[in-house]
């Protein structure tokens, strides 16, 4: 997977989503529009006889008729463009209601469906082998760990993913996905989410909910207007025989916004599912690629067509969101016009080309009250044994691409993973301890230095974070360079769900711990950066405005990269910037020497100009990073951190280095 690539096509198909909802919203004011025109003929057509008992009637509806312009022509620029602003009105309020709603992230997502965040120390075993194969996921490709959910209602087969950037992203999945899956088919419904993380598919389906909410609104507020009519009508008995003209145009113009509305709302979920449609395919190959093993997404889809209850949704809450599924959530109206997944058949046959059409057939009814994943896993393991011999990974890669996730890094993942002392995973998983992990990830391998942070400690954060540091010193000592940044990694979800009354005073004993010996090596400038770029920018998710698309006006900042990479590699510095400025030809004669040390200061502010570049500036840097950091042929693992580093400040999950 190109990920720079894949970004790309995301942003070709939210324009193209842009301007098909414009024509849909342009359809929608021209309804309004010509219906208004009949409304107002069929008023100013009307005979008001002089009488006392419509005298009143005339004059409630004079003004109203006078707004309306009554004429013989169709055409009234007056009349157009009242309702244009109406419904440009509507719609674009309604949908930056929407999208407000959203703005919380991910976990707002899930929370609105019913979702409940998986408890890192869970015992329940479903529950603690999905938060393995998601955290094994994230090392493998270098996205943040993500919130991981699961609908309890839900007893359907099914997931989602959801956020606005991979620093807010969850992961959810049903109860049914717990219990009825195996591991590959666990790991092959996860790799199919997340490479809606990486292709930028969870922001365009935020963006595709609100747009069809504002058309939508239309109709519900038509709704709401006939629904009232009829108590206003009994009112308008009682008190008055002079209302009934009122009413039949405020009945008249409800009934057109209901008709209107849903007409925009039917074919925006048209183009809403026909868009869907094409990204399940993509995820579903992702996926393959991913796990090398198509026996595990097509197991799962095999399962969801056996079970008698598939992948349908009980809760019409997730009704808004079920584009983000795995698969079909609910049953699709119009002759599967408005299908949001293709049929789970054609997706078998997409992963499996040699599907004989047999899928999964449960020994015996199951109820999915009382049926859980133990008493299934010995039927459900049956299918993972077809498991098909892996594609070789390339022989030592010294790097794998931004948005890469394949078999060799899920197996390093893995192994990774299971290396870890199970003291630092727990306490990367609490969200009381995980600010002490990060402390004991920062102490000096100087007695004197060290004295003065874990005095820093005492004062900051108390006796008790101090008895905690203690506890984790000796697998603090026994980790390696490569364990580090992961480790961090894992602890993020906990970390994101500190207070920020908690989170401010945290993140100045960081900075102190840092700076308890005047320098800032590599690896604390990048775990500050991760934390900054994933814990503090998750409190208002949202990506960085691009305000710059000339190379010419960010070269100093790219120079101050390059030169940092090229002192933090061992070997001959001017040949490694020389290596990393040869991938930018515009810029190569225009790019300054290096530096004579590293100054991490310009780093940081190099990477906030760069934060707000276009995306072939990244790419550009961020292949030119790599040739630095290669130039010498050898990748060590603080230099490649801190290429990490840069990469996440940039909005690029990069993988970890292969171990």
């Amino acid at each position: 997977m190109d990920f720079f690539e894949a970004q790309a096509r995301a942003k070709k198909r939210t324009s193209r989503l842009v301007a098909l909802f414009s024509l849909a919203v342009l359809g929608t004011i021209a309804a309004g529009y010509f219906g208004a025109v009949f409304l107002s003929r069929q008023i100013s057509e009307s005979d008001y006889r002089p009488r006392s008992s419509r005298y009143s009637e005339r004059s409630q509806l004079s003004a109203f008729r006078s707004q309306l312009s009554p004429s013989a022509s169709l055409w009234q620029p007056k009349l157009f463009a009242l309702v244009s602003l109406g419904t440009l009105a509507v719609v674009g309020l309604a949908s930056l209601y929407k999208w407000h709603q959203f703005s919380g992230g991910g976990s707002a997502v899930a929370e609105s469906v019913g979702g409940r965040r998986v408890d890192p120390h869970t015992t329940d075993l479903a529950e603690r082998r999905l938060l393995n194969v998601v955290e094994e996921m994230a090392l493998a490709s270098g996205v943040p760990m993500p919130g991981v959910y699961v609908l309890d209602d839900e007893p359907a087969i099914n997931a989602f993913a959801a956020g606005l950037t991979t620093a807010d992203a969850v992961v959810a999945v049903t109860r049914g996905t717990l219990e009825k899956l195996t591991r590959d088919e666990l790991q092959g419904v996860v790799a199919h989410e997340f490479s809606h993380i990486l292709n930028g598919d969870m922001r365009l389906n935020l963006r595709l909910t609100s747009l069809i909410f504002g058309i939508l609104v239309l109709g519900l507020i038509g709704r709401g207007i006939l629904s009232s009519l009829g108590r206003a009508r009994v009112t308008s008995s009682r008190n008055s025989k002079n209302s009934g003209g009122i009413l039949v145009a405020i009945g008249a113009a409800g009934l057109g916004l209901l008709v209107i509305g849903y007409v925009g709302y039917f074919f925006g979920r048209l183009i809403q599912a026909a868009v869907s449609r094409q990204r399940e395919f993509l995820a579903d190959a992702a996926a393959v690629q991913f796990t090398r093993n198509p026996t595990g997404i097509g197991g799962a889809l095999k399962k969801i067509a056996g079970y008698a209850m598939g992948s349908a949704l009980a809760s019409q809450k997730s009704a808004a969101i079920g584009h983000f599924f795995f698969a079909q959530g609910f049953r699709s109206m119009f002759g599967g016009l408005w299908a949001t997944h293709p049929p789970v058949e054609e997706r078998i046959r997409a992963v499996e080309p040699g599907f004989d059409g047999k899928v999964f057939d449960p020994p015996k009814i199951v109820d999915v009250n009382y049926d859980t994943w133990s008493q299934v896993r010995g039927i459900a393991a049956q299918s993972s044994k077809s498991r098909i011999d892996p594609v070789s990974p390339v022989s030592n890669p010294k790097f794998f691409p931004p948005g890469s996730l394949n078999l060799a890094l899920l197996d390093d993942a893995h192994s990774l993973h299971a290396s870890l002392p199970p003291r630092l995973l727990a306490a990367a998983h609490s969200p009381v301890q995980a600010p002490v992990l990060l402390y004991g990830l920062l102490l000096s391998d100087d007695e004197s230095v060290q004295r003065r942070q874990i005095s820093l400690i005492a004062s900051r954060a108390g006796g008790e974070a101090l008895h905690l540091l203690e506890n984790l010193d000796a697998p603090l000592r026994s980790l390696g360079p490569e364990q580090k940044l992961p480790l961090l990694q894992l602890a993020l979800p906990a970390l994101k769900t500190l207070r920020p009354t908690v989170l401010a005073p945290f993140f100045e004993l960081l900075d102190e711990l840092v700076h308890a010996d005047s320098r800032v090596s590599p690896f604390e400038f990048a775990l500050q950066k991760f934390l900054l770029r994933n814990v503090a920018a998750n409190r208002a998710p949202a990506t960085a405005i691009t305000q710059i698309y000339s190379f010419q006006a960010v070269a100093p900042e790219i120079a101050t990269v390059l030169s940092v990479l090229a002192h933090a590699s061992p070997g001959d510095t001017a040949a490694a910037f020389a290596a990393g400025a040869a991938q930018l030809k515009l810029l190569d004669r225009r790019l300054d020497a290096p530096a004579v040390s590293i100054d991490l200061a310009a780093l940081d502010l190099a990477l906030d100009k760069l934060a707000t570049a276009s995306a072939p500036i990244k790419q550009r840097l961020l292949v030119a990073a790599t040739a630095v950091v290669t130039a010498n042929g050898e990748v060590h693992v603080e230099e490649y951190e801190l290429l990490r580093a840069i990469a996440a400040t940039l909005d690029i999950p990069l993988p970890p280095l292969p171990r």
